[in-house]
């Protein structure tokens, strides 16, 4: 099955797991629920200090376990492409510790789309392991952490 319109607005965690409506592009939802990030995350990190902005994606974690879930279920397939929330949640977390400045941003961007896509080892044995919403978040989380790994060495050596 293909998530609509119909499917986006028929329960609240189909319209979060869908990252409210970007995770319904014909083509690469996954780079398109990554774009959808960077604007709230924006939004988010100019009004929150970090440990609130912490709090935030913690929740944002949380909340992405039950809806992918409930969407994967609704959709027939636990990770089904359209589900972009836990790439929403990654790349906030991604940014949280990301410098400020737009080739900054272009760079954790393009490095946790690289993860998350090639799945290198631990990303890929946990994908094929793990299932339901829990599943879904974590494979993203590691590909942000690896995206971070490298950002903070750049930093770094910069």
């Amino acid at each position: 099955m293909n998530p609509d319109l119909r499917f986006l607005v028929a329960h609240p965690a189909h319209f979060l797991a869908l990252g409210f409506g970007s995770g319904l592009a014909p083509k690469a939802p996954g780079t398109f629920g990554t774009l959808a990030a960077l604007p709230l995350f924006w939004l988010l990190q100019s009004s929150l200090n970090l440990p609130a902005l912490l709090a935030v994606i913690a929740a944002g974690f949380v909340l992405g376990i039950w809806a992918c879930a409930v969407a994967g279920r609704s959709l027939g397939v636990s990770d089904h492409g359209g589900i972009v929330w836990d790439e929403i949640v990654a790349m906030w977390l991604v940014l949280a510790f990301t410098p400020a400045g737009w080739l900054w941003w272009l760079a954790a961007f393009g490095l946790f789309r690289f993860f998350d896509i090639l799945k290198p080892w631990p990303i890929g044995f946990f994908d094929a392991r793990l299932k339901g919403g829990f599943g879904v978040m974590f494979d993203d989380l590691l590909a942000a952490l690896y995206a971070l790994l490298l950002i903070k060495g750049w930093q770094w050596l910069a």
